[in-house]
């Protein structure tokens, strides 16, 4: 369905008082659409509506209008450089970006998290959670490693012990 009409979609939704379809639809059109910002824009004023800061952040995040809380927020929930790229659901070159600002900005974000993962990332390879976590420093590798030998040595005596018990 084009953009237009399912915009007009949302706000039929948003008169009758169906905001979680209205926002599934946004949803969908962002999916459809990550460059152009009206579905955005459209999406952060549904979660003004829910009283969502992090998530109007989220979506005004390109524009330059944006609001400066909300936009904490979005940081504050989105902690990492790789959970920013990931939610911010942007698809290709920054320079499909429709202004400046926003291609300011989705450079800085992938430029950060490229640095922070040690090797090039772009937005159609944004890392995964996991690839995130792997990339802990390796003391916290080594007492996660020396936590399960810990736990898996516990288990071994108590079976041992209940076997020699089985047996007296």
């Amino acid at each position: 369905m084009p953009l237009n009409d399912t915009l007009a979609r949302v706000e039929a939704d948003l008169a009758a008082g169906r905001v979680p379809v209205a926002r599934q639809r946004l949803r969908g059109l962002v999916s459809s659409y990550p460059h152009d910002p009206a579905p955005r824009r459209r999406l952060a004023e549904v979660y003004r509506l829910y009283g969502d800061p992090a998530e109007a952040g989220r979506w005004m995040y390109l524009e330059e209008d944006r609001d400066a809380a909300e936009t904490a927020a979005f940081e504050a929930r989105y902690r990492t450089t790789g959970q920013r790229m990931r939610a911010l659901a942007w698809r290709g070159p920054e320079s499909l970006a429709r202004t400046p600002f926003a291609r300011e900005h989705l450079a800085a974000v992938r430029t950060a998290c490229s640095e922070a993962m040690g090797r090039p990332v772009d937005w159609d390879t944004v890392p995964s959670a996991r690839e995130e976590e792997d990339r802990r420093s390796p003391f916290v590798n080594c007492l996660a490693g020396g936590g399960c030998l810990l736990a898996v040595l516990a288990f071994l005596s108590i079976w041992v012990n209940g076997l020699i018990a089985l047996f007296d």
